[in-house]
């Protein structure tokens, strides 16, 4: 055991210490920060401060009250000046002093037309608090309780048959927590998979195999290297999954209306940790076969992408998953150990799946991780010492040895 945990400290060390690691680790956050960064600087370069005009032909809002400015807003609410004749207005306009002119139709009652001039294409916030602006006057005269109910509109729940799931229509991210989870531990999983290929093939090339044998057996040393790139890849999914709850945290204060609540229960943390920890073991021992089996990186890079890419395959039938999650397709992604990992917790979140096709499927991946252990340990055993030579995977399954 001491010297399984001595390989194991090398692996773990080896790779988490570089500079190379370090820059994977923290790119990832470091590119959301600049992505919600631009977003909101785009956002705010294309926000024009000054105020709109309206010409009202309808007599309708003629003494109109004008948009709450609140200084917290990140993009305070456009003001509107009423004119008189569309002259005056359309002198402020071309002097710039309005940003845009509405021009609201005699009959807008019944027909709704409203028309707007600009010199240049205004942004969406001018047309969008205008219609706010509209809404607001006309339902003045009204309770506030049905104002608000009105302007609100209707909070569609979306519950299942079994009456045991319900998800907010605007919850949109309760749809995507568990597939950017999923996608970020499928990148951990291949980041930390390559670096246990490379090390197998590394060492075979320079023949450090042929001193690390001497000393401990070649199942203690593969144990060693599996459990450490394992670490390696949760280094990564812990580091990420703290940004994410940062991320969430901020997104849920910036906007109260999307809520997490419905994703927050152990069940569907618990539900992800058993479908990804024998996900992890397995991807990791089948990189460490391919490295045993062939005689350079960059030909091991090359298989190992032959089973590494069913993985995202999921992604390219999200849509079809999504509109049907007890469907043949979504049913079977679950089962199938190398597309699960991805499939199952986003079924959960918008289906209630059958309890024995969790038990199926999870057995099926520890079953699975177990095989490719043997596999790895087998294959590392029979072709640790041979150089120049690609060991044929009808050996590894051939004879015991």
């Amino acid at each position: 055991m001491s010297k399984l945990w001595l390989v194991f400290k090398h692996e773990y060390g080896h790779h988490v210490l570089r500079k190379r690691f370090l820059v994977a680790l923290l790119s990832l956050p470091l590119m959301v920060v600049v992505m919600i960064g631009a977003t909101f600087l785009a956002v705010r370069l294309d926000y024009d401060s000054r105020p709109a005009g309206y010409v009202d032909q309808s007599g309708l809002f003629t003494n109109a009250r004008q948009l709450e400015v609140k200084k917290s807003d990140f993009t305070p609410k456009i003001q509107f000046h009423l004119y008189s004749d569309e002259a005056s207005a359309q002198a402020d306009l071309n002097n710039k002093t309005i940003q845009a002119l509405f021009i609201i139709a005699p009959d807008y009652m019944k027909t709704g037309n409203v028309k707007m001039v600009a010199l240049d294409s205004p942004g969406d916030q001018v047309q969008s608090n205008f219609r706010q602006f509209l809404v607001m006057n006309l339902l003045a005269s009204k309770p506030k309780d049905l104002a608000a109910r009105i302007t609100q509109g209707a909070n569609l729940i979306i519950k299942s048959v079994e009456g045991s799931r319900e998800m907010a229509e605007n919850n949109f991210l309760a749809i995507l927590i568990p597939l950017i989870a999923g996608i970020l531990f499928m990148v951990s999983i291949n980041t930390s998979g390559g670096y246990l290929l490379q090390a197998v093939v590394e060492e075979k090339e320079n023949r450090t195999m042929e001193i690390m044998v001497t000393s401990l057996s070649p199942n203690q040393l593969m144990a060693g290297k599996i459990l450490g790139n394992l670490s390696v890849g949760l280094t990564q999914v812990v580091v990420w999954a703290l940004c994410g709850l940062v991320a969430i945290n901020f997104l849920t204060s910036a906007m109260p209306e999307y809520s997490v609540g419905s994703l927050l229960n152990p069940s569907f943390f618990w539900l992800m940790l058993a479908t990804f920890l024998p996900s992890f073991i397995m991807v990791a021992a089948l990189m460490a076969a391919v490295g045993a089996t062939v005689t350079e990186t960059r030909e091991a890079q090359q298989v190992a992408g032959l089973f590494t890419l069913p993985i995202f395959l999921p992604l390219w039938f999200i849509s079809v998953i999504m509109m049907h999650p007890n469907g043949g397709l979504a049913v079977a992604f679950s089962l199938f150990p190398l597309t699960a990992p991805l499939t199952l917790p986003m079924r959960a979140v918008l289906t209630d799946i059958p309890v024995w096709e969790i038990v199926l499927t999870i057995g099926l991946l520890i079953l699975t991780a177990v095989g490719a252990i043997w596999v790895a340990s087998r294959a590392f055993r029979l072709g640790m010492l041979r150089y120049g030579k690609r060991l044929a995977w009808k050996e590894i399954f051939g004879r015991a040895a």
